[in-house]
């Protein structure tokens, strides 16, 4: 490995921390600081839809495929971008940090919509920076490297963030958080670098939308793009639909928060990043074909055995093995996600075209996401408050199944991508 490749390693670790510190904090966290002071599962799984945010933002990408931010400009295109939403981000996080949600929900949410906004506009700068930065066959690297980042994100975002707000406040939580923000900007100003993309092609907005897609369906077909897009759409249901719900089971069952962030949030990122580079491997040795589908099997099984551990009495041991397993899954299948999706992208639409696969990927989790708190208490309501629970994770393993089907009875899609790549 040469030093540019180690280098371009390295600074998407940070893009990668900088990436996941927005989105845990306001897709995982949150729900714990709203639980932890007494709010409805329902109103927390609805608080969730924020997150469609990163759905939608395919809409907004065309803007930051055609030019650089004027202020950061100097950076690059790419960069100007990162540098911009980094600074919003960190600004509202402070702003949030001083309003209380249970007497000023809406303007707590307000303010959570714009770091996921920001947040949703920062990934697609990175991830078109990414796929510019090296070939095909680099790009599992830099994805590893991205996904390590993004675990640590996870650890600092989720797991310190809940013991420090446990021993102090939330709001000193959040103040931090945007500290550690302001520092990671330091790697996109002086760790990376960047070099124009040639191939880049700069269009108005209608055509920007029209373009990649038309490009994206000319590639491939109809037949097999809409194939395509319908596993992407139900690959990652599970996880994504269960999310919100993560830290609400968790307190629900009688764990403190530093029980979750010293025992649950550790062991699942050590086994997360883990599943990382074992997802790195399969996807070197086996093939996507046999990578997707491992990983969807993985998903469902492990996501299964939550419903397990609602039946038991309170164990940190078994929750523990449990979230260790589910999380190993999650690393593998994000490293086979990214580089499956980044196998679709063409170098002239890299922006649009990787937010628009990602917001499809997405979507439909976040959507039913919203409704998990309802899905929650009407289990409970027929089954009772730990069959509740169970009854759920049933429920989110099965919607794996879809995604599994259509991997396996196609086969040749992926035979003929490896064959052409």
């Amino acid at each position: 490995m040469n030093n540019k490749n180690l280098n371009n390693i390295v600074a998407f670790t940070g893009y990668g921390f900088a990436s996941g510190l927005p989105y845990v904090l306001i897709f995982v966290t949150l729900t714990a600081w709203l639980r932890n002071i007494g709010v409805d599962l329902s109103l927390i799984g609805f608080i969730s839809w924020i997150m469609l945010t990163y759905s939608l933002k395919f809409l907004w990408a065309p803007f930051v495929d055609r030019s650089p931010t004027k202020l950061f400009k100097k950076f690059g295109h790419r960069r100007s971008w990162i540098i911009t939403m980094q600074l919003q981000i960190i600004v509202s996080l402070i702003i949030l940090s001083f309003i209380n949600p249970l007497t000023n929900l809406l303007v707590f949410a307000l303010f959570a919509l714009n770091i996921a906004f920001a947040g949703s506009i920062q990934d697609i700068a990175i991830d078109a920076y990414r796929i510019e930065s090296a070939k095909l066959e680099d790009q599992g690297n830099l994805a590893a490297g991205y996904q390590f980042g993004y675990r640590i994100a996870i650890l600092v975002g989720s797991s310190f963030a809940l013991i420090y707000a446990e021993n102090f406040s939330w709001s000193l939580t959040y103040q931090l958080m945007a500290l550690l923000m302001a520092l990671n900007i330091l790697v996109t100003v002086y760790i990376s670098s960047e070099k124009s993309n040639p191939d880049l092609a700069i269009l108005n907005y209608k055509q920007s939308l029209l373009e990649p897609t038309k490009d994206f369906l000319e590639r491939f077909g109809l037949k097999i793009a809409s194939i395509l897009i319908l596993i992407i759409a139900t690959y990652r249901l599970t996880d994504i639909v269960m999310g919100p719900m993560a830290n609400p089971f968790y307190i629900d069952m009688g764990y403190s928060l530093s029980e979750i962030g010293y025992v649950v949030k550790i062991v699942a990122l050590v086994a997360t990043i883990i599943g990382v580079f074992i997802g790195g491997i399969f996807v070197k040795r086996l093939g996507l074909y046999k990578s997707l589908l491992i990983g969807a099997f993985l998903v469902m099984f492990t996501n299964l055995s939550f419903s397990y551990a609602s039946i038991n009495e309170k164990n940190l041991v078994l929750l523990a093995s449990i979230v260790a397993s589910d999380s190993l899954a999650a690393g593998i299948v994000g490293t086979v996600n990214i580089t499956f999706l980044t196998s679709l992208v063409s170098s002239k639409y890299t922006g649009f075209q990787y937010a628009l696969l990602t917001s499809l990927m997405a979507f439909l989790g976040k959507l039913f996401g919203g409704f998990s708190g309802i899905f929650v208490e009407s289990f409970q309501n027929l089954y009772g408050f730990s069959y509740g629970w169970m009854s759920f994770y049933i429920f989110t393993s099965c919607l794996a199944i879809p995604s599994m089907l259509m991997i396996y009875f196609n086969k040749s899609i992926f035979v003929q991508k490896n064959a052409k790549n």
